[in-house]
């Protein structure tokens, strides 16, 4: 009964359900969008919430989605955090992440240290967003990936090495970090911000990329009128 009381208190608390739906496009720079993605039972949620609350609750359904809202204040900016909760997804099935893809600006990637079998999940997850891209999800800039070992507490039966996890991340372009949602509310947070960090980064590199609306006018109109004076 204790779980069920604090879910709905969680849900009516931090559990704003978005109007928007995940294809529609974002029209602020303080709008960030971050899914957390990994396989049953990773702490994806738990995560989550330590994040929002500082509290830890090691018990979830994991047969619905959800998206948390957070605002908060970070390097000059209020921001609009939105967090997409995936559902849990059995580790050896097929999934595609269209809709992921197409709407958040960063992932977190969750696996269990104690769970060989979370990890390879983790790393078909990673493959699949770096992927080359479609014509369907262009991006201007690759998406900001975070791969996080949890369960760090549970080091006694450790299943996957630093190594290999360290390997994964090199290769695929991601930062990393190993910790336990269960211990440590300083290190999930500092975490949550340091993703948070990748997304902001990844957007001044987009404005940086995007040619300016008056620039963009000049050029066209230069390019017209020097036709014109051709043809004169």
């Amino acid at each position: 009964k204790g779980f069920w009381k604090t879910h709905a208190w969680l849900k009516s608390v931090y559990l704003q359900k978005s109007g928007r739906t995940k294809k529609e496009q974002k029209s602020k720079t303080n709008d960030v969008k971050l899914a957390i993605l990994g396989g049953e039972g990773t702490g994806k949620s738990a995560l989550t919430v330590r994040f929002l609350t500082k509290r830890f609750i090691g018990e979830y359904a994991t047969n619905f989605e959800s998206i948390y809202k957070k605002h908060l204040y970070l390097e000059g900016k209020q921001l609009n955090l939105e967090i997409y909760d995936s559902c849990s997804q059995p580790q050896k099935a097929k999934f595609s992440l269209t809709s992921e893809l197409h709407w958040a600006d960063g992932f977190i990637i969750v696996y269990d240290i104690s769970d060989k079998s979370s990890f390879a999940f983790a790393k078909a997850l990673i493959y699949r967003i770096r992927e080359p891209q479609t014509s369907h999800c262009k991006r201007a800039v690759e998406s900001a990936v975070l791969l996080v070992g949890n369960k760090q507490d549970l080091c006694h039966v450790r299943e996957v090495g630093w190594g290999e996890r360290q390997k994964l991340a090199l290769d695929n372009r991601c930062q990393f970090c190993e910790l336990s949602a269960a211990e440590q509310s300083l290190e999930v947070e500092m975490m949550f911000i340091r993703i948070i960090k990748g997304i902001l980064t990844n957007f001044k590199l987009k404005e940086k990329r995007r040619p300016s609306g008056s620039k963009s006018m000049t050029k066209l109109i230069n390019n017209v009128f020097g036709e014109r004076r051709k043809s004169v």
